[in-house]
């Protein structure tokens, strides 16, 4: 900024030594200068706005440069791990099918056992007392 200024002030010194000495005599040369000083501000700040703009600018690029760079990183990261978890449920379901498979080969197998069984049982009734209960006193 201070380069900013000096250079400001020198075109201000340029502009009072380029003007004639005549011309120092009229009321009209502070007005001038002082036009010439606005005229410079003005610049100077348009040209800070401009930088200013250009700044928020290119930071908001390298924002979003690191925001995509960060999210690659990240999906890399969980499709490496999730890999692992794909193939954990691959494994399970796996066991998972064997043991069911076994278990209808047992049904399949002893099935028709077990319902006949079952059958018996219930329509074959053998009502006996239990041990619990003592039979009454006879007279």
């Amino acid at each position: 900024m201070s380069a900013q200024n000096s250079k400001g002030i020198q075109t201000l010194l340029d502009v009072s030594t380029s003007i004639s000495p005549a011309a120092h005599d009229h009321a009209d040369c502070p007005k001038q200068a002082e036009r010439e000083a606005q005229k410079i501000v003005q610049k100077a700040r348009e040209y800070r706005t401009k930088r200013v703009k250009d700044a928020r600018n290119e930071a908001q690029k390298e924002i979003e440069e690191y925001r995509k760079q960060k999210d690659e990183e990240f999906k890399k990261f969980e499709k490496e791990h999730t890999s692992g978890n794909k193939k954990a449920e691959e494994d399970a379901s796996q066991d998972a099918e064997e043991q069911l498979k076994s278990i209808k080969e047992a049904g399949s197998k002893t099935g028709d056992k077990v319902i006949e069984d079952l059958l018996r049982v219930v329509t074959d009734v053998k009502p006996e007392v239990p041990d619990r209960i003592t039979a009454p006193p006879q007279a």
